[in-house]
């Protein structure tokens, strides 16, 4: 055996490389309706460290469309307390406007006042009547 130190051959490890997400799960992620962001944030991937850095100190566009809209069909249901499938039997677009919501909250339709009782948590039943519950007495 010879004293001469052996070459190591083994696999280095490789640098991690950066997750890019696609603008529209960045703009899911933020909250945002992706065809109201600046034409530069549709144009290219976001990676992990920018979509955090955008949550952390939001630039002025992110504050103002998270304020004002349009507002994507998730974040509309949230604000109307209503579900998705509610969104699409009352008949409402994909997004609306902060102040499209407050209009439709205070006008109040029939088939929001019956969608937001049903929305309540639980299965929407009235209590007793759920799956494999007794009726109450």
């Amino acid at each position: 055996m010879t004293e001469a130190p052996r070459e190591d051959r083994r696999q280095q490890p490789k640098p991690p490389k950066e997750q890019l997400l696609s603008p529209a799960t960045a703009a899911q992620k933020l909250g945002v309706f992706l065809p109201a962001t600046p034409e530069e944030f549709r144009a290219a991937p976001v990676s992990r460290t920018e979509l955090q850095q955008l949550q952390a100190d939001p630039p002025e566009w992110l504050t103002t469309l998270r304020r004002e809209g349009p507002h994507p069909r998730a974040e509309v249901a949230r604000r109307l307390g209503v579900s998705n499938s509610a969104l699409a039997r009352g008949g409402v677009s994909d997004s609306m406007t902060t102040a499209e919501i407050r209009a439709l909250l205070d006008e109040m339709p029939e088939w929001l006042v019956a969608e937001r009782d049903k929305h309540v948590p639980g299965t929407g039943r009235p209590p007793g009547t759920a799956v494999g519950e007794r009726p109450g007495s």
